[in-house]
């Protein structure tokens, strides 16, 4: 047997912590020495310490955590629960992570105020062969899995052209994001059945290009905005984002990627 220190130190459980899980009963010591009370543990009661901290990880308060234990939590259900668990933080820290890159974007727009403005050029696209995949997706960052989808589906013909995203929702959606991920084509193709093939319409478009991390974005965006309203323009028809450039591997913090904004508009 170990002694409270001992154990402690090789289980990484604080001596604080050792006796408050003896006071209510969770883990009491293996034995105690009736003239001294000096507590001591054995590594046995290590799988009991493990279930006890993973329990409080899970968020389940102690006398609820000794019920658990009480009625022979197995293995299998713990780790079930525990990674459940995990993959709600992991969304946690993806949230705050995009929210994090959300707040620097929009500190370095406040900062650019009056400074800098993007080129915005009013410009007629002609028809365009597509390839694509439209599905509504999680949220705006999650588009990237959506073009990995199309291009396992397409094969070589993701190398005939460059790709573009075209976001039909008519107004900015938090979730459930109605988006399609596509691949410019030089002709009409024949595709997986499980993708879609058409010409997207000629149309009369305001546009910007955007140098810069894909974060960054919304000055581009901003730029084209005042620019319609200031020319007596509104929207008419799903965004298109060209990427002329993307760095490799994809990431949102790249300053190297290029992308093309194409809004169809109509004179109001």
């Amino acid at each position: 047997m170990l002694k409270i220190g001992e154990f402690s130190a090789l289980s990484q459980i604080s001596i604080k912590t050792l006796h408050h899980y003896d006071e209510v009963g969770l883990l009491p010591p293996m034995h105690v020495d009736s003239e001294t009370g000096y507590r001591y543990y054995s590594a046995s009661q290590l799988p009991r310490l493990q279930r006890i901290l993973a329990l409080k990880d899970l968020g389940f308060p102690l006398d609820h955590i000794a019920t658990a234990l009480d009625e022979g939590i197995n293995a299998d259900s713990l780790r079930g629960m525990l990674l459940l668990r995990r993959a709600e933080q992991q969304e946690r820290v993806a949230e705050e992570v995009e929210r994090l890159a959300r707040l620097e974007a929009r500190l370095k727009l406040i900062e650019l105020e009056g400074y800098m403005t993007n080129e915005v050029l009013l410009k007629e696209v002609a028809p365009q062969w597509i390839a694509s995949l439209r599905e509504t997706i999680p949220a705006y960052r999650t588009i990237g899995a959506l073009f990995g989808k199309l291009y396992g589906a397409l094969g070589p013909l993701a190398a005939e052209g460059p790709g573009v995203a075209l976001l039909h929702d008519t107004e900015y959606k938090d979730h459930d994001v109605d988006a399609e991920a596509g691949v410019y084509l030089m002709q009409a193709r024949s595709v997986n059945e499980s993708l879609r093939s058409y010409q997207l319409p000629a149309a009369i478009v305001a546009s910007t290009v955007h140098h810069g991390a894909f974060d960054s974005i919304g000055a581009a965006y901003g730029s084209l905005l005042r620019w319609i309203e200031t020319n007596g323009y509104r929207p008419d028809g799903p965004t298109r984002e060209l990427f002329l450039h993307v760095s490799v591997p994809v990431t949102r913090e790249d300053a190297s990627n290029v992308t093309e904004i194409q809004i169809p508009v109509v004179k109001m």
